[in-house]
């Protein structure tokens, strides 16, 4: 109470309304902002097609100020350095450019060293602006990224959308692929129109070879 009323007096002797900034919940310098789960708008996948609102970790620099170098530009070089001594010397050198065009124009002479008229600005600018161009090669779009869903809606988690890619890469190589039963049909069929007799032996080693040959389709 004795702090709150020598502040009030402090403030009302020097006509200001002070103010008292107590830490935050969890030691923030600033109020939380952080958004109530009904108002969190990005969802993720749980399973089983259920979407949860996405949780947010706190920072782990809460309670910390930054320094204004980690949020401002400092300047690289000291007061004095080569740098600025530089540009001081050709801004005085301009300077006195523009005094002596002044004097010139003053005195009804021609300056030795004059800026390009208007006219000639609009023309060089117009050259430049004529340049053609070479032509952009027409860039092609970016392929749309698929969405993974239920069939009941809701998104998927990472590993029913890995379930569901490789059960449709299974059905489209089931549909190319060729059974070892049509593959020793094949070739016993070429065995024999070649002039070979068909025997249990050779239906030993061309059952393994179909079996072989299936398996790398």
């Amino acid at each position: 109470m004795s702090l709150c009323e020598e502040v009030e007096d402090k403030s009302k002797r020097l006509g200001f309304a002070a103010t008292i900034k107590t830490a935050q919940a969890g030691g923030r310098v600033r109020p939380e902002r952080k958004k109530t789960t009904p108002e969190r708008r990005r969802m993720k996948a749980v399973g089983g097609g259920k979407m949860e609102p996405v949780g947010y970790k706190p920072r782990k620099d809460i309670g910390t100020q930054r320094a204004a170098s980690t949020r401002e530009q400092q300047p690289e070089q000291e007061r004095g350095s080569a740098r600025e001594r530089q540009l001081a010397a050709a801004k005085e050198e301009r300077r006195k450019a523009a005094q002596a065009r002044i004097a010139a124009k003053k005195a009804g002479q021609k300056p030795e060293t004059s800026k390009p008229s208007q006219t000639e600005v609009k023309k060089t600018a117009s050259k430049l602006l004529s340049a053609k161009k070479p032509a952009e090669k027409p860039s092609t779009p970016a392929k749309p990224r698929r969405k993974w869903e239920h069939e009941g809606g809701g998104g998927m988690t990472r590993q029913e959308r890995d379930q569901a890619r490789n059960k449709e890469k299974t059905a489209a190589a089931q549909k190319t692929k060729k059974s070892a039963t049509e593959i020793l049909a094949q070739m016993r069929r070429e065995y024999e129109e070649g002039g070979g007799k068909w025997s249990n032996a050779v239906a030993v080693r061309m059952r393994a070879k179909a079996k072989a040959a299936a398996a790398a389709s």
